[in-house]
């Protein structure tokens, strides 16, 4: 199956999620930056405990790897192929165990249209089929089940870590099956925090982590893991000329995520985002001096979606002085400083919850009530 020469891929032995200027985008308004987070999915307020106690802190990388291998399995999808010609996609990726029941956390890209699922553990054994519990192609996160009772061995977990106490030039260690090569390790460190990659959706996917460990195709789903042998992220992507090969630059999605989105997963197969319909823009001190702004921070609205929440609530997008435009200042009391926060003020909520909205109109401070929707499977188009 070929693919596009993009600068970023995904890791799949047969997808490719082309990346874009995410951050260029947002502030021309091409996608929703109120991406609705994960906490208020639906209820997903809950987060997935750590199942398994990490290694001592003078482990080795051997020793780290003679214990997690043995939760991290090869993921197998077998997909309708589109088009006239029809017949059979198959794909592989990497997954890994996250509790003793046999829950396997992967790419939501790993298994996207897949009627077949299926997992390996080690060379030389049979596949055990898998049911998808559910999948998020915003975060690019799919839960898979096995039969515990069909693991030779038993089920070995992995400790899960905390992605939000990182820090750049720890090290990391990838595990997975690049290439379709069963049980590979990878060294490197801890590249860059915080980076924002675009989900299969077209949605951005926030606080990522960068990493030079080497991650080819195949290895997504599988594990990026800290020195003493703990979960930090799912590896999704990497930055890429073409070749889909290792770059040294490759994207994990962080593992907190995971752990707010996988309990609405298992719940309810799917997650249920709070919308606001609203492009938006950084009020910087450049742009306030341009257009002669009150204020130096806050998120300028420079589109509504057709329809959308903020539309029906009167929000106002910016026109070509900017000074038209409503500058969202506030949600429910919590301030707005930039783009971002629009997100994370919204995450805790629901969709059909109504919510104060303060903005900046003309000069003059204004609250708008806003009845939140539910996120659209793709991003509004511009």
């Amino acid at each position: 199956m070929s693919s596009k020469h993009t600068p970023f891929a995904a890791l799949s032995g047969f997808l490719a999620v082309a990346l874009l200027a995410v951050i260029a985008l947002a502030v021309a308004g091409v996608f929703d930056r109120d991406d609705g987070g994960t906490k208020g999915a639906s209820g997903a307020n809950g987060s997935l405990a750590s199942p398994s106690a990490p290694l001592p802190a003078d482990a080795s990388v051997a020793d780290i790897y003679a214990q997690v291998s043995k939760g991290v399995v090869q993921v197998e999808s077998r997909a309708n192929a589109a088009g006239p010609l029809g017949g059979v996609e198959e794909g592989t990726g990497s997954g890994f165990f996250i509790d003793d029941r046999g829950r396997i956390v992967t790419n939501q890209h790993v298994v996207e249209g897949a009627n077949q699922v299926r997992v390996r553990l080690g060379a030389g054994q049979d596949p055990i089929p898998a049911k998808v519990l559910g999948s998020d192609p915003s975060t690019d996160i799919a839960l898979l089940k096995v039969d515990p009772g069909d693991v030779k061995g038993g089920v070995k977990p992995l400790a899960l870590g905390n992605s939000g106490k990182l820090r750049v030039g720890e090290p990391t260690i990838a595990i997975g099956s690049p290439f379709g090569l069963e049980g590979s390790l990878t060294t490197g460190v801890v590249s860059a925090l915080k980076r924002q990659v675009e989900s299969p959706n077209g949605f951005a996917i926030e606080d990522v982590v960068q990493t030079d460990a080497a991650i080819n195709p195949g290895n997504s789903g599988g594990p990026l893991l800290d020195a003493r042998g703990r979960v930090i992220g799912i590896n999704a992507q990497i930055a890429s000329s073409g070749a889909r090969a290792n770059s040294g630059v490759g994207f994990a999605i962080p593992i907190n995520t995971v752990k707010k989105v996988v309990p609405a997963l298992e719940r309810d197969g799917k997650i249920k985002r709070p919308y606001l319909g609203v492009s938006t823009a950084d009020v910087t001190e450049d742009i306030a001096r341009r257009f002669d702004l009150p204020v130096k921070d806050g998120a300028l609205v420079t589109s509504t979606v057709d329809g959308g929440p903020a539309e029906r609530a009167g929000i106002r997008p910016a026109g070509p002085t900017g000074r038209d435009g409503d500058i969202l200042l506030a949600v429910n009391g919590e301030a707005i400083k930039n783009p971002g926060d629009v997100a994370d003020r919204i995450e805790d909520l629901e969709p059909g919850d109504e919510t104060r909205v303060e903005v900046l109109r003309d000069d003059k401070r204004k609250t708008v009530t806003v009845t939140l929707g539910e996120r659209p499977d793709q991003p509004a188009s511009p």
